[in-house]
Parts: C-alpha cells; sequence; structure tokens
C-alpha cells in the first residue's frame, strides 16, 4: 500500500537522481517546436512538483514557469528542475496569474490547496491553455459544474490527478467485476484508515513566515491570522480550504465504486461521525466517518479514520465489491477475489492476488500528452470524471455537516433547504466565483 507520503518521497528520491532523465539539452533534441508542450506549474509543494517530475520524462515537454507564494519552495522546486534538465525555469512566480498571462506557456499544472483550483483552472481554460489539475477537481458543486463548463466551452484538454485511472490493474479489476461472475454486488465496502496521518496538536498563532505571500495563500478562503495547522499538508483537514479525507481520498476510492458499478447520482446520503479519536486537536474534518450512498439494489459504504490502519482485507485504503458468490477487493497494492463460502462449499473459484506495477502516474501523464496531442478531452480522468467524483465526495461531507439522510436529485437537495447552502461557495473579496 503506497501513502501519500511514501510516493513524495520516491518522487523526491527520482528526481534526485540526476542522469536517470535527460538533460534539457537533450531532451528537447529532434523535437520540433510546434511538438513541445511548455508547461507553467502552479503550486510546487507535494504533489505539484511530482506531476511535473512525471511529464518532465519526456522529452517534449519543457518547464518554462514555477509559482508559489512560499519563495523558500519556489527557489528549492527551481533548483529540482535544473538537477532534472540541466536549467532552471525561465520564470519563477509568485503570482499565479502571471503563468495564465504567459503566452509561451500551453499546459498549466495546478498543484494548488482545494480552495483554488477552480479559479486557477478556468482561468488557464479561458486563456486557451490545457490543464493537469490536482484532485479534487473542486471543493463545492457549483465550483465543480464551472470548471466543466469552462473545459468544454474553451475545448481545454484536461486531466484530472485521479491517476489511478490510468493504473492497469484497476482497470483489470472492473472487468472482472463486469463479468458478473461475483453475481449480484450487494453493497461496495470503501475504507481509508491511514495509521501513519495521526492528530495534529492545537499551535498559537503567529507571524507569517518570511518569504510567504500569505493573502495569496489565502486567496478566496476567509481571513484569518497565519497558523501553521492550516499551511502547507495539514490545510485538508479544515472546512475553509478542502473536505478531510473523505474528498482526499474518497476521489480515489469512491470514484472506482461508481465506475465498476457503472452509476452516477445516488437516491440519498447520510453520514455518522466526528472527531472520535483526537477530541482535542486542532482538525476541523472528522477524524472518523462512516458514510452511506444509496442506489437502487445496492449501498455504498465509505468509513475512513486516522491513526488506524486496521481497514478491511488486512489493507488500509481497499474497495471490497460485495456480491453473491465472492468479494473482488482492490487497492493500490492489487486486486484478488475472495469466494463466498456457505455450508463449506465454495460458490466460485479464487482469484490470487494480481499486483500492480506502480505505473499509475506515469501512464496518466502519457496519457494526457497523447490526448493533447490529439487534441482529445476523454482523458483517462476527463474533467467530467472529476468534476462528478468530487461532488459526490462533497455529498458525503455535506450529510456529516447538517446531520441529517439528504435525498439527492442529481443537482440539489429535495428535503433539506439548508443543505443546499453548502453547494455554492462565498469568496472573499476581492476574489469572486468565476462566471463562465
Amino acid at each position: 500500500m503506497t501513502s501519500r507520503r511514501k510516493f513524495l518521497k520516491n518522487t523526491a528520491i527520482t528526481t534526485a537522481a540526476i542522469g536517470l532523465v535527460p538533460t534539457f539539452s537533450s531532451a528537447l533534441a529532434g523535437c520540433a517546436p510546434s511538438d513541445r508542450i511548455n508547461i507553467g506549474l502552479i503550486g510546487c509543494n507535494g504533489m505539484g512538483f511530482a506531476d511535473l517530475s512525471a511529464f518532465l520524462e519526456h522529452p517534449q515537454v519543457e518547464c518554462l514557469a514555477l509559482c508559489d507564494i512560499d519563495e523558500g519552495v519556489l527557489n528549492k522546486r527551481a533548483a529540482d528542475v535544473e538537477k532534472i534538465r540541466g536549467k532552471k525555469p525561465a520564470s519563477l512566480y509568485k503570482d499565479w496569474r502571471e503563468v495564465i498571462d504567459n503566452k509561451d506557456i500551453n499546459l498549466v499544472i495546478v498543484g494548488t490547496p482545494d480552495h483554488w483550483h477552480c479559479l486557477q483552472m478556468v482561468a488557464a481554460c479561458e486563456a486557451g491553455k490545457d490543464v493537469y489539475c490536482e484532485k479534487p477537481i473542486g471543493r463545492t458543486i457549483e465550483e465543480c459544474n464551472l470548471m466543466v463548463k469552462a473545459a468544454k466551452k474553451n475545448k481545454s484538454v484536461v486531466q484530472v490527478g485521479q491517476w489511478q485511472r490510468s493504473d492497469l490493474h484497476w482497470l483489470d479489476a472492473v472487468n472482472f467485476l463486469r463479468s458478473g461472475k461475483l453475481g449480484k454486488i450487494r453493497l461496495v465496502r470503501v475504507y481509508s484508515y491511514q495509521g501513519w496521518n495521526t492528530s495534529i496538536p492545537v499551535v498559537a498563532d503567529e507571524p507569517v513566515p518570511a518569504g510567504v505571500n500569505y493573502d495569496m495563500w489565502l486567496g478566496p478562503a476567509p481571513l484569518r491570522p497565519f497558523n501553521r495547522n492550516r499551511y502547507h499538508f495539514t490545510f485538508r483537514w479544515f472546512w475553509d480550504y478542502a473536505g478531510g479525507l473523505m474528498t482526499d481520498w474518497g476521489v480515489h476510492l469512491l470514484d472506482y465504486a461508481l465506475y465498476g458499478m457503472d452509476v452516477t447520482a445516488p437516491k440519498s446520503i447520510m453520514a455518522m461521525g466526528g472527531k472520535y479519536g483526537y477530541p482535542d486537536d486542532a482538525c476541523e474534518t472528522p477524524d472518523s466517518l462512516q458514510t452511506i450512498y444509496e442506489f437502487d439494489g445496492f449501498n455504498v459504504m465509505w468509513d475512513h479514520a486516522i491513526g488506524i490502519n486496521d481497514g478491511a482485507y488486512g489493507r488500509n485504503a481497499v474497495l471490497g465489491f460485495v456480491g453473491e458468490n465472492g468479494t473482488l477487493v482492490v487497492d493500490r497494492g492489487g486486486w484478488e477475489v475472495i469466494p463466498e463460502v456457505v455450508n463449506g462449499t465454495k460458490r466460485m473459484e479464487a482469484v490470487p492476488l494480481k499486483n500492480g506495477d506502480g505505473r499509475g502516474l506515469k501512464n496518466h501523464v502519457k496519457n494526457h500528452l497523447d490526448c493533447i496531442a490529439k487534441r482529445n478531452p476523454n482523458t483517462n480522468a476527463s474533467i467530467e470524471i472529476g468534476a462528478h467524483i468530487a461532488k459526490f465526495s462533497a455529498l458525503g461531507n455535506i450529510a456529516y455537516r447538517t446531520g441529517r439522510k439528504l435525498v439527492w436529485d442529481g443537482t440539489s437537495f429535495t428535503n433539506d433547504a439548508d443543505a443546499n447552502k453548502y453547494l455554492i461557495p462565498e469568496y472573499r473579496a476581492p476574489w469572486q466565483l468565476p462566471k463562465v
């Protein structure tokens, strides 16, 4: 099982291994200018740079610009690009709008916190650029709707960072699921138990660190004093910027629950949870949460916890498609089928573990580049796919925050006017929700 921390550590090791990738001069040799992909990265920490590193494995790609509100991060990543390609990016920005205005850039990677994705992706599309945007594609229902509209209107080729859509063993698992051998599926269990990710203690507000444009980091989010808990990785545990594990891991795992079952919107959603493990820590989002999505003939059950590794089937981030004849279990390591045994008789043959090859992100980036070359918007994780699952995960959080069972018609809640207030975000001035 690959945790985010291990994934990013491995990326850093790869980045440091100069010589494993071509230098700048040799990478572009023989590549016609019309075939080159000129990238600008917005948000250089964490997955943003992991994404860029995967793109830089391709000879037609050049990194023209990096943008980050943290000068320390910006300078470090510029040096990292130089190690990979032998040359620093031509431009280093602290205002993301300069990336959008750079007419030489034709592909923008959005690696910023979730609350920034909508504004930056829409602006990139309106400037005629293609986009690779980290997940979740949007933080709210309306943001997702606007992002789909902008991509379609401007004919941008968008890939969302749900790279499991390009991981071959996940697709093999879906093919087996759809063969019908499992019999009728009654339940899809989806677990994310992240033992390495424990509590964050309460710390006092403090002055903004030197070299950080904190007002730009906040952007459309409410104005608050600087607090290190709300910054960098741990921003995801605060409602102003993200949606906790439900949206962080949910968009990966729940996506395959829906894709495997070939369904879209649930009939209803209910959720229960809270800060059970760490009631006095700094997180706002629940450390434990169980959510039930109702469909015709089966349910999808989401279950998450931080500080605990004991998920289902001996794995910590996993799906189980529970059928009459057996259960298909899949995670980032591989997939297998566990037969149902009744009165000592197996209802089907077991399928032993089929390991994955760990090339999901690499495949995902190649798929995006191939689609850009063909001007094909149907990437493996298109804007429609990314928006759909981001909205699905957001519905679970809304059910938790209202504490009520909600009936959903695909556009709004039909039984709870108060719940509909969560569908459209309020942006802090002078930032405004895009008009597409």
